[in-house]
């Protein structure tokens, strides 16, 4: 029952798939990694980039245990609350995100983590799977929550999308386990840019990357600044999730209503209302409710703690007690009043994650992410950012999100050395291996003509 409440907790409210997606030609000259023929995973792919990737296809069918995929589920849950309390104390207002898409944007770059910075990870991310597992699982789950909705027919509208993809710099040579792993368990290759050179075209085309695969909800995910010349990897997953109620509610239903404000005071909200058999149930200090979606795959849990005591409530929370919330519903007849919202979130990560433990990921001087580049310069996260969008209406919910991971080397190469040619100067053209002058001049006035 445990691992069926985690998928519940999970996918129910973010909406997760794996989708693939059409062929890639690379180009091996222009990286010291070997071509595949999987392509990343995504939805929509750039163009007039190359791909890189290990020449290892992704395990179909991976060889993992239900106790595996329950621990797995179970330890999602589990960060998804510790990180949600660490919002929540330093947000004000709503908030909205996507754990599972943090977790898996994290999970392949721990693939590349070593030592310290690998166990720090594993414990801030709660993954109690050995590392080798711990991908299958992902991977396993992956292809699961892949096959939601696929009884459907078109016109029940449900859509549930994730995708990923990671963008390297073109010639910095990546650990082949790394990419292997990357392949083999994520689907996922490499999309071949330059930060040194094209810094701001490869911000705009990861941006506009994530734009396309959330359905233009989620924009300008990496700000202008993020990126420097010396990023050299960032991965980036998407997440589009689109559904109908099973049954959806009577516009003509929806009034005008009080909505009481955590300071006391209230405002008005519209009400949407519908009298049907939910799944419901209450125990110390909350009630709780669970709205299906279309083909019962995938639902909403609303937990609503006692008047009063919101703060206390959201503090003793865990993800034992989630648990035990969605364990304790039960079918009832009820005259649910619902409110229709709409908002977006974004987040950066570093200080929350580092409040969980995990410190050394983002530390130049103790970062350890050698089985992602074993030569020289050692690798760090420089960002961890993060944005959401959700909307509830009477016909459903539309929820989308994107996690980014950019990473750089601990030490950056010194500025270049200012060379101002602003005086007359001599020039010559010449045969690099004759070393014949072809041509040879002067510069006294360049406008000159």
């Amino acid at each position: 029952m445990r691992a069926r409440v985690a998928f519940v907790f999970i996918a129910a409210s973010l909406g997760l798939i794996a989708v693939a997606c059409g062929s890639s030609e690379p180009d091996p000259t222009s990286t010291s990694s070997p071509p595949t023929q999987v392509p990343p995973t995504s939805t929509v792919e750039p163009q007039n980039f190359t791909v890189a990737f290990s020449d290892k296809e992704r395990v179909e069918s991976p060889d993992v245990s239900e106790s595996e995929l329950a621990q797995l589920a179970e330890s999602n849950n589990e960060f998804a609350v510790n990180l949600y309390k660490q919002l929540a104390d330093s947000e004000d207002g709503n908030l909205f995100m996507s754990p599972y898409s943090i977790s898996l944007a994290l999970a392949m770059t721990y693939a590349g983590a070593a030592g310290g910075t690998a166990e720090e990870m594993a414990d801030a991310l709660e993954f109690g799977l050995a590392p080798e597992r711990l991908h299958a699982a992902f991977n396993a789950l992956d292809q699961l929550l892949a096959q939601r909705g696929a009884d459907l027919e078109p016109d029940e509208k449900f859509t549930l999308e994730v995708a990923n993809s990671i963008w390297g710099q073109d010639g910095f040579e990546f650990e082949q386990d790394f990419l292997d792993t990357l392949a083999e368990n994520y689907g996922a290759g490499m999309w071949l840019v330059d930060y040194a050179r094209a810094t701001e075209a490869a911000r705009l085309a990861i941006n506009g990357w994530v734009e396309e695969n959330t359905n233009d909800r989620i924009k300008d995910l990496i700000p202008q600044g993020v990126l420097g010349a010396d990023t050299v990897l960032v991965l980036a997953n998407a997440i589009f999730f689109k559904a109908a109620w099973a049954e959806e509610f009577n516009p003509d239903l929806t009034v005008d209503g009080d909505f009481e404000l955590v300071d006391g005071g209230s405002v008005t909200a519209e009400m949407m209302r519908q009298e049907t058999l939910f799944r419901v149930g209450d125990g110390d200090g909350y009630s709780a409710i669970e709205i299906p979606y279309v083909g019962g795959e995938t639902s909403m849990v609303v937990v609503l703690p006692d008047e009063g005591e919101f703060a206390e409530f959201e503090s003793s929370l865990d993800g034992s007690s989630l648990a035990a919330i969605v364990d304790g519903l039960s079918f009832q007849n009820t005259d649910l009043e619902f409110p229709k919202f709409s908002f977006e979130s974004k987040f950066d990560l570093p200080e929350p994650l580092k409040d969980l433990g995990m410190r050394q990921a983002f530390d130049p001087n103790s970062s350890d992410f050698s089985a992602m580049r074993t030569p020289p310069p050692n690798l760090v996260i420089t960002d961890v950012i993060h944005q959401s969008f959700v909307a509830v209406d009477e016909q459903g919910t539309e929820a989308a999100a994107a996690t980014a991971v950019i990473v750089r080397p601990t030490s950056s190469p010194p500025p270049p050395t200012p060379f101002l040619i602003d005086r007359p100067f001599i020039f010559l053209i010449r045969d690099v291996e004759t070393d014949a002058v072809l041509f040879m001049g002067r510069v006294l006035d360049p406008t000159a003509g």
